[in-house]
């Protein structure tokens, strides 16, 4: 079934930072995905794909303003199950500790759904705004997608930026003690909006940069938002499942040869660092960056930054092998 876009769907999006932001819905087989666009319609197309459990919202307006105002065509989406995309209804099969013990040694998983269709949701995004290809920021679990997309379907992609992701490789090492509990969902229990707070405060507690730590409340403030925005833990679970059902991603990464940068906190406690490294290893021709004092989040100090990287990275020609 075409991807299509219903011109009723349209309507303003928060015009506080950009008027020229839109929100629209595309349809695409069976799913539906929550698209924002803005900026100049003729500009390079930027697509930026969020991580595990979080909406396209998380990601910071000071952040995306500036490939607005550096000419590009700004575009985030709502993955599936998440946000005010589809989403699904399958149940999960196993249990968490099983299906991670299974991950870790690289045995399959039943899962609804894996990154590589998830890959396949950006290449449907795409179609359904007419984009023969487009650059790429991917972030945490957005990163692993924008791989899978990069080295799939090379002739979809200009440039990936690589924010704070990995291979997904088993022989990675954990994240840090104290997030697992956390990832497990110990803490406050319920679903309720004081309950969500509580436990969610406590996770970017945990993740977030100590050399750039946020105000508590732009912090809590942040959580209300998302939350009264879309609550789907359920959403969360699959997306978890399909991050472990895929494994490890380092045969499809070092087949990428679009211009490609890696940017990873040295401090971060859930993606190790030593996931940037091996990226830098897989493909001898990005620019790694790491970062001092930056955890597993997007600190505003560090927005422009990372802009500034990613804009160099959008400049360069894709990589010869000519060994």
């Amino acid at each position: 079934m075409p991807e299509t876009l219903s011109r009723s769907d349209w309507s303003s999006a928060d015009t506080s930072v950009n008027a020229m932001s839109e929100t629209l819905h595309v349809q695409a087989g069976e799913l539906s995905f929550c698209v924002e666009t803005r900026g100049d319609p003729a500009g390079e197309p930027v697509i930026f794909v969020m991580g595990l459990g979080a909406q396209m919202t998380l990601w910071p307006e000071a952040f995306l303003e500036q490939y607005v105002r550096a000419g590009f065509r700004v575009i985030r989406f709502d993955n599936r199950d998440i946000g005010l995309s589809s989403h699904l209804k399958d149940r999960l099969e196993g249990h968490p500790v099983a299906v991670m013990a299974r991950h870790r040694m690289g045995l399959p998983i039943a899962a609804p759904y894996t990154l590589h269709d998830m890959a396949g949701d950006v290449c449907k995004v795409m179609d359904a705004l007419s984009l023969t290809s487009a650059h790429l920021v991917g972030v945490s679990m957005g990163g692993m997608i924008s791989q899978l997309v990069a080295a799939n379907h090379p002739e979809r992609v200009r440039s990936a930026t690589l924010i704070m992701t990995s291979t997904n490789s088993p022989r990675l090492p954990m994240p840090k003690s104290k997030l697992i509990w956390r990832l497990a969902g110990i803490g406050a229990k319920g679903h309720d909006e004081i309950a969500v707070i509580a436990r969610s405060l406590d996770f970017w507690r945990a993740i977030q940069s100590p050399g750039y730590p946020p105000r508590e409340q732009d912090i809590r403030d942040r959580i209300v938002r998302e939350f009264r925005r879309s609550y789907h833990p359920a959403g969360i679970l699959r997306q978890t499942r399909a991050i472990l059902a895929t494994g490890s991603l380092s045969s499809a990464t070092r087949r990428i040869r679009v211009p490609v940068s890696v940017i990873h906190g040295k401090a971060d406690p859930l993606v190790r660092p030593v996931a940037a490294e091996q990226l830098g290893y897989l493909l001898p021709h990005a620019r790694v960056e790491m970062i001092d004092g930056m955890g597993h989040d997007l600190p505003e100090p560090l927005l422009s930054r990372f802009a500034e990287i990613g804009f160099e990275t959008m400049a360069q020609q894709p990589w010869q092998d000519n060994s």
